[in-house]
């Protein structure tokens, strides 16, 4: 009866959506799932953060409309936080937006500087939200692989001239989903030499920066000179402080990025409720305690998933950061084939690359958000279909 947008119709199915149906399916005959499939962390918000809430909840101020860039408090507990984690000085008002979760800001930005037909330089196998933020403003996606050999970093150097000249931004994410790569600051430094060469916006996506391990403390894009020009960063407070369901990130950089990003919110969404953003701010106050705890719990996981890979004949090295394994299938196996048999035969969730961009055909991701028992549990399961 009704005929959908065009815009609709150009986007790919949303790959988590199709997931869930799957496990819905399997689990309506009676198994036992354990999901690697989705970064929903399993552990709780630590109890301050809740209070936080539950105090700021019952008080009548933060009961009506809040500001659509967010509370001065919380922005400026944004600026101390980058301050203190990165040596970034940020001016709240005018280089600090709140956000109703990361993924809200990632997908308007395109919104505010991509014109019909514009490129976005978006790598791939990547979140696809760079991808579907680009559609819905109009924009034309210009996939970069992410590849092995160069280290899941873009290949800046191979981008062919017309699309450097007409390209609008570019979004990058390290340390990265799916793959779990890091990047070092000599890749940072040429970004932000090619995107000032090109007048390009730098988009990138900083979610994951404080699940590190081994002594490795990932950088902001903000860190190199010249970068508060071209660059906007987004952070959430989901992945860092176990608080998905709670829809509180922010992006920080460029004021003319932020200025753009910030038009579009105040004509489309409220803002932030005010009682979650005085939680982010209690999260953010407390960040090296809680931080040191979920880190030794991530790193737990990923040795014991590691080990029980490996023992499975799968080869796995340990990330350096993310709650994410990035996994090479056996060459009998297609990343959906494999994907499907450990769903059906072992009751395992995992996620096919190739959902993350065609360059992620010939890897699976898991996400390390189940307790140690069950990981051990599902990497026995694997072992014993004996792929």
């Amino acid at each position: 009866m009704f005929k959908l947008a065009e815009r609709i119709k150009q986007l790919p199915p949303y790959l988590f959506k199709e997931i869930d149906q799957k496990k819905k399916e399997i689990a309506a005959k009676g198994v036992d799932i354990i999901d690697l499939g989705i970064g929903d962390p399993d552990l709780p918000t630590p109890p301050k953060i809740v209070e936080a809430m539950v105090q700021a909840v019952r008080d009548p101020a933060n009961h009506h409309y809040p500001s659509y860039s967010g509370m001065d408090d919380f922005k400026t507990a944004i600026a101390k936080w980058y301050e203190d984690r990165f040596s970034v000085k940020l001016d709240p008002e005018t280089e600090v937006i709140a956000l109703i979760g990361a993924k809200e800001g990632i997908a308007h930005i395109a919104l505010a500087f991509i014109n019909p037909g514009d490129l976005a330089l978006i790598p791939a196998p990547a979140y696809p939200v760079y991808n579907s933020g680009t559609l819905f403003a109009g924009g034309r996606p210009y996939l970069l692989p992410l590849l092995k050999e160069n280290n899941y970093l873009p290949d800046l150097a191979s981008i062919p001239e017309e699309a450097t000249r007409t390209a609008k931004m570019i979004w990058l994410n390290y340390p990265n989903n799916p793959t779990a790569a890091v990047a070092d600051r000599d890749f940072f430094e040429a970004v932000v030499k090619f995107a000032h060469k090109y007048q390009i916006i730098v988009c990138h996506d900083l979610t994951y920066s404080e699940i590190a391990f081994d002594e490795y403390k990932p950088m902001s894009l903000l860190e190199i000179n010249g970068a508060r020009d071209i660059g906007i960063e987004f952070h959430s407070l989901s992945k860092s402080f176990n608080m998905t369901g709670w829809r509180i990130g922010f992006a920080v950089g460029s004021r003319e990025a932020i200025k753009g990003l910030g038009s579009i919110k105040s004509n489309i969404d409220s803002g932030l409720f005010q009682a979650i953003q005085v939680a982010g701010i209690e999260a953010l106050k407390a960040n090296k305690e809680n931080i040191l705890e979920i880190k030794k719990t991530y790193a737990r996981r990923r040795d014991i998933m590691v080990k029980g890979l490996r023992d499975s004949g799968f080869k796995v090295n340990p990330p350096r950061a993310t709650f994410y394994l990035w996994v090479p299938v056996p060459n009998s196996y297609t990343s959906v084939n494999l994907a499907t048999r450990l769903l059906q035969e072992a009751g395992v969730v995992v996620t096919p690359g190739n959902g993350f961009g065609y360059p992620g055909e010939g890897y699976i991701r898991l996400a390390l958000t189940k307790d140690e028992s069950r990981l051990l549990e599902a990497t026995e399961r694997i072992k014993s279909i004996g792929l």
